[in-house]
C-alpha cells in the first residue's frame, strides 16, 4: 500500500484553493498539535510534521506545481479519477464549538474591566460636580 498524498494527508481535493488548503491545515494542525491532543507524544509530533510537510509543499504555488507533476507520473493513466463530490471528513466542515473554560474567564474579565472602567469615570464626575451632560453650544443657541 503507497503512503497517501500530501491531498490525502489534508483532506481536501487536489484542485482546492489556497484558502481551502490553509483552512484544512489549521482545522488538523489543532486536532494533531502535541500541545493539544490526546494523542501519545511521539504519534502526535509524527502526524504533526507529516501535515506540516504537506502544507509546506502544497503551500507554496512552484512547490505545488512540481509536487503535482510527479504525482501524475507516479498515479498510472489507466486508475480511475478521483470522484468529483467528495464529501469532507466532520474535522473540516464548519462547526461552532462551545467556549472553552479559558475563553469565558477572558470574557467576564473583559466585561468587569468595562463596567469598572465606566462607574469609574462617572462616580469621579460625580463625586468632582462635573455636569454629566453638557448640551453642544449649538442646542444652547436654538433654545
Amino acid at each position: 500500500m503507497s503512503a497517501p498524498s500530501h491531498y490525502q494527508r489534508l483532506g481536501v481535493r487536489p484542485d482546492a484553493s489556497a484558502e481551502r488548503l490553509r483552512q484544512a491545515f489549521r482545522l488538523l494542525s489543532k486536532r494533531y498539535h502535541p500541545d493539544t491532543t490526546a494523542l501519545p507524544q511521539p504519534e502526535a509530533e509524527a502526524a504533526f510534521r507529516e501535515l506540516q510537510g504537506a502544507y509546506s509543499v502544497l503551500s507554496d504555488p512552484d512547490q505545488r506545481r512540481r509536487y503535482d507533476a510527479e504525482l501524475a507520473l507516479i498515479t498510472p493513466a489507466s486508475a480511475p479519477a478521483a470522484p468529483r463530490s467528495v464529501v469532507l471528513p466532520p474535522q473540516l466542515q464548519q462547526q461552532r464549538r462551545p467556549l472553552s473554560g479559558g475563553e469565558w474567564l477572558a470574557l467576564l474579565l473583559l466585561v468587569s474591566a468595562v463596567l469598572f472602567s465606566l462607574l469609574l469615570g462617572v462616580g469621579l464626575a460625580w463625586m468632582r460636580g462635573v455636569d454629566l451632560v453638557q448640551w453642544p453650544s449649538w442646542w444652547l443657541e436654538a433654545r
